[in-house]
């Protein structure tokens, strides 16, 4: 049980990742522990325990099937107010839950919620993901799947729960992670894949209107790996063979 005075719980002081599990293996563990111990250095968190988060989260899924593995570090308990207490001693949970590979593309609209590139928070995976969810419940409510966030600078930056990449010409672009983006595992997998193609892959500021002219656009994340888009508001996306090509490589359907 979470006791009601965690950190976590009252101000959302704490981080999590999202790590898919297969067969109750996780294949990219050691990226999401290196991220989760930088975030807890930039939240200026005790230093994460690292054989304690790799064991919990290697118990928590099944021994069969496809899973996603869910592991928090809170602030742990303190008493009222913004001030942690003189000494933290953080709080490890981690749990799992079924998760079905999604074969379909995705449906965009672009989100009125903005992304604060200003907070430090926007390039991590922070317990405060309030933004995310008003995002994500604008696009369901458009009848879209997912929303494209802009910065306040009205730059794009990524999904409400994925990166954001877009094709033009033989050209591969993603948001540069000083809009307010979160340094994404399979984004940075993708890059890799990308220039080791020797495909021009760029990392850049560009507004909202930047994604009308594209030639294909696609989201990523460790649990959809690469994930095409069909439509973004009213614009109808062709799939593109480059993102057809990198969803081989990173999309596990087991």
């Amino acid at each position: 049980m979470i006791p009601l005075d965690d950190r976590g719980l009252l101000l959302g002081d704490g981080l999590f990742e999202t790590m898919l599990a297969l067969d109750g293996a996780i294949p990219m563990i050691e990226a999401h522990l290196d991220r989760l111990a930088a975030g807890c250095v930039a939240l200026g968190l005790p230093d994460l325990d690292r054989e304690m988060a790799r064991a919990l989260s290697l118990a928590a899924p099944p021994p069969t099937g496809r899973a996603a593995v869910r592991l928090t570090v809170t602030a742990g308990s303190g008493g009222r107010g913004l001030d942690r207490p003189e000494q933290v001693v953080p709080r490890l949970r981690a749990t799992a839950a079924l998760s079905a590979p999604i074969e379909t593309p995705a449906t965009l609209i672009i989100a009125q919620t903005r992304r604060n590139e200003g907070s430090p928070a926007s390039r991590l995976k922070t317990l405060a993901y309030l933004d995310n969810v008003l995002a994500r419940a604008q696009a369901r409510s458009a009848g879209a799947d997912e929303a494209v966030m802009l910065n306040n600078a009205g730059h794009l930056a990524c999904a409400a729960a994925a990166n954001l990449f877009w094709i033009e010409g033989e050209r591969l672009l993603t948001p540069a992670l000083a809009c307010g983006v979160l340094a994404g595992i399979t984004r940075a997998r993708v890059l890799a894949a990308a220039r080791s193609w020797e495909i021009e892959a760029l990392e850049i500021a560009a507004d909202g209107a930047r994604l009308a002219g594209a030639d294909g656009v696609f989201l990523t994340n460790s649990l959809i790996g690469v994930r095409p888009v069909s439509r973004l508001d009213g614009r109808i996306f062709a799939p593109h063979p480059l993102a057809e090509r990198l969803r081989a490589v990173f999309f596990s359907p087991a």
